[in-house]
């Protein structure tokens, strides 16, 4: 069995699976937010009323807001105030007397997209979520690709490329960003970048979901934003797209269901890449909310 935990700063959602990766078990119950032990105790007994329940010591996955410093084991989060700092999986380890994988939720996202059938014989999967923040996880061969720091995929905090900014005009905004940097993709793509770019460029602020309903009523303004932003995503996607190369891409996040996305970007991006090159598949996710379960539990699939 392979278990799988998404481990968010107000709820912890639980996922058995069997060999065939079907889902056999669903439960979510509070995160712990100030008391570290009682986070680890919250995880170590679903575990073992999981173990109780399918008769067997089922392989367990983290996937969290996040990620482990790679030379201490060390959890670097904002969102998890109980286990910010400390060694969660080599806790884990040491109170279940099992190993514990412990990834990024990002990964976890497309780790669970390229374990889906229709994906399964690609070589490499990017997961790409424009949701309220701009992040990724890269799959290679069935597996998570973490890089030396556990930050390969954290496309969200590269920075806006030359003919981005050319794109963006001489009133182009530099956006501040939590990792005390500006200019990162993380602050242009998101659902949020989409916002901040309109209200910038046009002085209101208004919802992403009422800037796509009025470019689907044939809005002017909201027609002209779409398309501005659409090639703003293509020109960024270019530049994923060259350092990475992957087989396919699946987007999720709030935005990702923004269908002029896969009926456009395809083909703006295509200027972007390489005289040799042919963009990648563009896909929206399948597994919705439920994908860094999937993935965290996926994490143990040999």
């Amino acid at each position: 069995m392979y278990y799988g935990f998404d481990v968010g700063g107000t709820k912890i959602e639980f996922g058995a699976f069997d060999t065939e990766l079907n889902r056999l078990e669903t439960l979510r119950v509070p995160t712990p937010t100030t008391d570290y032990q009682e986070l680890l105790d919250t995880i170590a007994n679903m575990v073992r009323t999981a173990d109780a329940k399918f008769g067997c010591e089922g392989k367990v996955g983290i996937g969290l807001p996040g990620m482990e410093d790679a030379d201490t084991g060390a959890v670097l989060t904002v969102n998890i105030g109980a286990a910010k700092g400390k060694t969660l999986r080599a806790d884990l380890e040491a109170i279940l007397g099992r190993t514990v994988k412990v990834e990024n939720d990002a990964n976890c996202f497309a780790l669970s997209e390229a374990w889906d059938e229709d994906l399964q014989h690609y070589p490499s999967v990017a997961g790409l979520i424009m949701g309220t923040g701009f992040g990724g996880g890269l799959i290679i061969n069935g597996k998570v690709f973490s890089g030396r720091n556990n930050v390969a995929g954290e496309i969200g905090h590269m920075r806006l490329p030359l003919d981005a900014w050319q794109h963006l005009g001489e009133n182009a905004p530099e956006f501040d960003c939590g990792c005390d940097k500006k200019g990162c993709l993380d602050n242009y793509l998101s659902g949020r970048g989409f916002e901040l770019l309109y209200k910038h460029y046009h002085g209101e602020a208004l919802k992403a979901k009422t800037v796509i309903e009025n470019y689907y009523a044939g809005e002017e303004t909201a027609k002209q934003f779409v398309d501005f932003y659409l090639e703003l995503v293509a020109i960024c996607f270019g530049n994923v797209f060259t350092a990475l190369d992957p087989h396919a891409v699946v987007l999720g996040g709030g935005l990702s269901n923004f269908d002029e996305i896969y009926a456009q970007v395809p083909e703006r991006v295509a200027k972007y890449l390489l005289s040799v090159a042919k963009p990648p598949k563009i896909l929206k996710a399948k597994h919705g909310d439920s994908g860094g379960v999937r993935g965290a539990a996926f994490l143990n699939i040999e």
